[in-house]
Formats: C-alpha cells, sequence, structure tokens
C-alpha cells in the first residue's frame, strides 16, 4: 500500500504520515475527514439548485475545510519531520482553500466560474476521499469492498431520487445509479435535468472505480488460495525431504556404519585396522 503511495504522490501530492504517532493521528481522524467530505456532495447540488446562497451549504464547505485543515496540521505536529509532512501533502492546502473559496462565492445556479470551482472542488473531494480509504482496498478485502460499493449504490441512488425527476422513487433512483455506475445504460429511465447529468459523471467514475476493485479483489481472492495451497504443498514436501535428511544424517552418524562422522578438529575419524 506504502510503496504504490508513493509511487503517486507526486502526481497526487499526497504521501502517508511516518513516524508511529503520526500514524495514529492519521487514523483517529480518518474517518471524520470522510464524514466530511462526503458531506461537501449535498452542498454542490445545494448551491446549484438554489438561486441565492444557501447558508447549509457553506456551512458544509466550512466543515470540510475546518476538518481537513485540524487534521493536516494535527498529523504534522506528530510528525518526527513536520515540514515533509506538509511538503509531501500540497492536496490539502489547496482542497482547504478551495473550499472556502466555494463557501465564499455566490451560488452556482447562472454562475458559470464559481460552478466549475465547484465541480474542481467535487474531483479533489473525490480524490482525497479514495486516498483516505486506501487502507481498506487490500488484497483480499473482498467484504470491505462489497460493503462499500453496496453503500455507494444506496448513496448514489439517493442522489438521484433528490435530483432527477424521472425517479420519483427511491427504488427508481437505485435503478439509475446501478445502470449508470455499471455503464449499462438500458435507456428506460436517463438523467433529464443538468444536475443529475453532473451528477451521472462522478457516478460513472466512481462505478468504474469501485466495480474494478470488486473484481480484482475476487479475483485475488482465487489466485491467493491456489498460492496458498501451492505453498503448503512445497512446504509439506519441503518439511518430508528434511525428515528424510535428518534420518539419512542420524543413519551414517552409528558405529560401524560405512563412513565415520567428522570429528571436532575437522579430522575424520579412521578406525583402527
Amino acid at each position: 500500500m506504502h510503496g504504490h503511495a508513493d509511487a503517486i504522490e507526486g502526481r497526487l501530492g499526497l504521501a502517508w504520515p511516518e513516524g508511529a504517532e503520526a500514524r495514529r493521528a492519521e487514523q483517529r481522524w480518518r474517518p471524520w475527514l470522510l464524514l466530511a467530505l462526503v458531506a461537501t456532495t449535498p452542498a454542490f447540488y445545494l448551491e446549484l439548485l438554489s438561486p441565492q446562497p444557501t447558508w447549509g451549504a457553506g456551512a458544509l464547505y466550512g466543515l470540510a475545510a475546518t476538518v481537513l485543515a485540524a487534521a493536516g496540521v494535527h498529523v504534522a505536529m506528530r510528525s518526527p519531520r513536520p515540514l515533509r509532512h506538509l511538503r509531501r501533502n500540497l492536496m490539502d492546502p489547496v482542497l482547504v482553500a478551495g473550499l472556502l473559496a466555494a463557501a465564499v462565492l455566490p451560488s452556482s445556479h447562472g454562475a458559470p466560474a464559481a460552478l466549475w470551482l465547484r465541480l474542481a472542488v467535487a474531483v479533489l473531494c473525490l480524490l482525497r476521499m479514495l486516498w483516505a480509504l486506501q487502507p481498506a482496498i487490500r488484497r483480499g478485502s473482498v467484504v470491505h469492498l462489497l460493503l462499500m460499493a453496496a453503500l455507494m449504490l444506496v448513496l448514489c441512488g439517493a442522489g438521484y431520487w433528490w435530483l432527477e425527476p424521472t425517479t420519483p422513487t427511491f427504488a427508481d433512483g437505485l435503478w439509475l445509479a446501478f445502470v449508470t455506475a455499471s455503464t449499462v445504460g438500458y435507456g428506460d429511465v436517463v438523467p433529464t435535468v443538468p444536475a443529475s447529468r453532473i451528477f451521472s459523471f462522478f457516478v460513472a467514475l466512481l462505478g468504474f472505480g469501485v466495480l474494478t476493485l470488486v473484481t480484482a479483489g475476487i479475483a485475488a481472492q482465487w489466485v491467493g488460495s491456489e498460492e496458498r495451497a501451492i505453498e503448503r504443498e512445497i512446504l509439506r514436501d519441503l518439511h518430508a525431504q528434511v525428515g528424510l535428511l535428518r534420518r539419512e544424517i542420524a543413519a551414517l552418524s552409528r558405529p560401524g556404519s560405512a563412513t565415520a562422522p567428522v570429528g571436532r578438529d575437522g579430522q575424520q575419524a579412521v578406525e583402527d585396522q
């Protein structure tokens, strides 16, 4: 996990903390950070659907910025090299600034510049959430991946139920979320308003990522089971060979054997003729 993180650190501006205390602090902040970033999704649509700025959306953006800043400062203070940690996590201050700007800008309704900035912030929030979820996306964690996929489907279904006029029930929203995330697109229900079309963009991205991870996790589980079976067979053969070698050594060490054991001085003992 950490090797993969180091490989993409230069592109994302994110890195795992150094030091045991910093890692524990990051783990304590992780669930609160995820909740705060998830809350920016309804904030985005509250601003998009309302012609006037709403205090609720601004509060959610401000809360996410506060939690992200507090988490970054706390983890940096627990790191052995705080400045190095801050330099390796440049996305966090950029995202904090974007969240604060999204909180104070005018409503996205009829303001293209504000809409594009909030879209950019939404993409950064999505990347930051996926980064924070990496510990749960490890080899063999099929149960975690399936739970995450189910939760994503429920949340996306609720989003379509809220945003899309052609999905009057939650079941309709779930169906549209499924066909969008799986990229099936039957055409019986489609997004018809700008808000749900923007939402579909993120649902499709999440669908690509989550469904690919689930498939890869199941394949890794099968391959891992086969590898463990091969490893057990190799270990059994190795133990058998070691046991045979011990018996042969014991037989050679008995008095009267064809070959006498080696003495302490490195000379082979020779029987008196």
